[in-house]
């Protein structure tokens, strides 16, 4: 039913294989940990089978609702307003769970990777980096600078570098070590939804517990009037009415426990949209509201968190991709996988650490020179220089070329 990056098992000398094949797509060859339906059409988190659970806790007790509830709500009502009520309850479920999907199924947010380091260069005035990219320009070792300085509305706030998707992340956005991807606006990972709440599905993941609080409390409601109901047709006590209908009083101590639960998130997410918070800065960072730079007022903050549309998706997981699948992954297939230009020689051909020439089987001499022809470097952005990982691939291209050239006087 999901379909999860296929994994490559390799057989051969070179631990090479090629692929064109204009048919995958990018859920298909996605690193990070999601699960796809529908040829990519819905993503999900790793842990999605969680979903089912709460389905389940949800549907369970609105099934006993209707079934053994409902009947005598339409009977202590006359039968109009006691349909009516029914409708309301099937209404409610059916928003719920749509909000469900909507939070757990949709893209939160994903930042794409890139495919390989950015350019210091690139970055704009190295006084905002960390000391880290000073000493490599003085001749130390060549290192991204974990951090630097971005404003956002007029207050310095720093990014950090991301050593898995290669990228400095915008602000407010963090990775998720769960579905291993860099989401904006990263709320939290939602074990209830099994997916990142981000800037995609935030307000569907509020809406979705405001619902499910308001219907517990609605379902809470209707088995209070179906008790109060039998103890006056039935000229009896509260426990004899329980006795009559045990089902009310399971719910009514169901929706009671999940009412406080979801009812406390709710009120918990009220808060945070009214700062505009998001509930990994406010456990992580604690901003005080006044320092908050993301706080622009309490109505402007609801308007541009529930009320604001959402944010077209920074991937398209249908987009059909091309490249080569190798045993370590994908090379060269889009910037959205954030794979680094890989290209893993033959076991027995050339030891870059040491330098030392190994013996190469005649039969693998056109294999290497089309591998090594067809290298690319990484494309993404302009390089203007050449680093150390350039330095070894072309000593390694005109060794090769070097030893096919005698191997072939040779002969």
């Amino acid at each position: 039913m999901y379909a999860t990056p296929p994994n490559s098992s390799v057989n051969s000398k070179t631990k090479i294989v090629g692929s064109n094949d204009p048919t995958l797509r990018l859920y298909q060859v996605w690193k990070g940990s999601n699960k796809f339906i529908f040829g990519g059409r819905f993503i999900f988190g790793p842990d999605v089978k969680s979903l089912f659970f709460t389905l389940f806790l949800i549907l369970a007790p609105l099934i006993l609702f209707w079934m053994f509830v409902a009947n005598d709500l339409v009977k202590a009502i006359s039968h109009g307003p006691g349909l009516f009520l029914i409708v309301i309850s099937v209404i409610l479920t059916t928003n719920i769970i749509v909000l469900l999907f909507l939070t757990s199924g949709k893209d939160p947010g994903i930042v794409p990777r890139n495919s390989c380091p950015p350019e210091p260069d690139d970055e704009g005035d190295t006084s905002s980096l960390s000391t880290d990219w000073t000493g490599s320009q003085s001749g130390g070792p060549s290192t991204i600078p974990l951090t630097k300085n971005v404003k956002v509305n007029g207050i310095i706030v720093k990014v950090k570098y991301c050593q898995t998707c290669m990228l400095y992340r915008p602000p407010r956005c963090s990775h998720c070590s769960i579905c291993d991807n860099c989401v904006e606006r990263f709320d939290h990972h939602c074990p209830w939804v099994g997916q990142c709440i981000g800037k995609r599905n935030y307000k569907y993941f509020f809406m979705f517990v405001s619902s499910t609080t308001v219907l517990c409390l609605y379902i809470f409601t209707c088995c209070w009037i179906n008790i109060k109901w039998i103890m006056e047709n039935g000229n009896c006590d509260l426990m004899e009415a329980f006795e009559v209908s045990p089902v009310s009083g399971i719910l009514i101590l169901y929706t009671f426990v999940v009412s406080w639960f979801v009812g406390g998130l709710t009120s918990f997410h009220v808060y945070l949209i009214a700062t505009n918070q998001t509930t990994y800065e406010n456990f992580r960072y604690r901003y005080d509201q006044k320092m908050s730079p993301y706080n622009l007022g309490c109505a402007r903050n609801f308007k541009e968190i529930l009320f604001s549309s959402v944010p077209n998706s920074r991937i398209n997981l249908r987009e059909k991709v091309k490249g080569e699948l190798s045993a370590s992954g994908i090379g060269s297939v889009s910037p959205y996988l954030g794979r680094n230009m890989s290209l893993e020689m033959p076991e027995r051909s050339f030891d870059i650490e040491t330098g030392k020439r190994q013996p190469v089987e005649g039969n693998e001499f056109e294999d290497i020179r089309n591998r090594v022809g067809s290298f690319e470097r990484c494309r993404t952005q302009p390089r203007q220089h050449i680093n150390d990982w350039d330095n070894k691939h072309i000593m390694l291209s005109s060794e090769f070329e070097t030893e096919l050239d005698e191997r072939r006087s040779d002969l």
